[in-house]
């Protein structure tokens, strides 16, 4: 139970890396406010906390709406008083397309809800961090933009996940005086649901062939890891176990990274 008394909010956490990091949060003694669009998902998750004898908060919002995010913090704030840990993980896949293809307002899609949101969770989110006394920020990234750039046609996506490594490293300065850490976990291919919401166009006219030996993933013989692997170095990570690590990027993809 070492989350014992500890507020977490956690973003995109009905499905995938956020839903198995709040269930884990929660199992460890966290209280968790669990942040998505999509209600009934964020309902079922909570259902299943509560019946292993957790407790938490639903939040429905859009992470690129400003208003929606600050209603959805301060209500997390009046429910539970305090907010130690914040896992900025909700985001898209958006469209990959060659970029004279690529539309205007598709790419301004992808900007608004994965880099727009991250600024919203935190702009909003750090003002109670800091009123707790600090706490622990993980910013789940990606192996795109930051170690890989052969997946074709994700101009879009790359641009933002590169962006959010950036401001990792530059808030883990800015926020170090007030004793919030802020981390970024990196992962690669892992089963969730995400790649159902990808719109993938031309592939053809951007792709790279690249001839991998027997599995793209070195160390499973190219099977994707599970949200669950992504959701234990975040609690390592938000936890007091990483208090001298911040400003640090975590790539979780079994080596995949390395070979491409």
């Amino acid at each position: 139970m070492e989350f014992h008394g500890k507020v977490a909010l956690v973003t995109g956490a009905g499905s995938g890396i956020g839903k198995a990091s709040a269930m884990m949060f929660a199992a460890r003694g966290a209280f968790v406010g669990l942040l998505g669009r999509t209600e009934d998902e964020l309902q079922e998750v909570l259902l299943a906390i509560q019946t292993a004898g957790g407790e938490g908060r639903v939040l429905v919002a859009d992470i690129s709406d400003e208003t929606a995010m600050r209603d959805a913090v301060e209500g997390l704030w009046s429910a539970a008083g305090r907010l130690d840990m914040v896992v900025a993980n909700a985001g898209i896949n958006g469209t990959w397309a060659p970029i004279d293809e690529l539309r205007p307002e598709e790419f301004d899609q992808t900007i608004s809800v994965n880099l727009r949101g991250t600024y919203l969770t935190l702009h909003h989110a750090v003002p109670k961090l800091k009123k707790t006394g600090g706490g622990s920020i993980v910013v789940v990234s990606s192996i795109n933009g930051t170690r890989t750039f052969t997946s074709p046609g994700a101009t879009a996506y790359s641009a933002t996940k590169a962006a959010q490594l950036a401001m990792v490293q530059q808030l883990a300065l800015e926020l170090g005086d007030d004793h919030i850490r802020i981390n970024a976990v990196c992962p690669g291919a892992i089963s969730t649901s995400i790649d159902d919401n990808t719109q993938i166009r031309s592939r053809e006219d951007t792709e790279v062939p690249v001839h991998f030996p027997e599995g793209d993933i070195p160390l499973t013989g190219g099977k994707p890891g599970e949200a669950a692997d992504v959701a234990e170095v975040i609690a390592f990570l938000v936890s007091d176990r990483a208090r001298h690590i911040t400003g640090t990027p975590v790539w979780i993809d079994g080596g995949q990274s390395l070979l491409r």
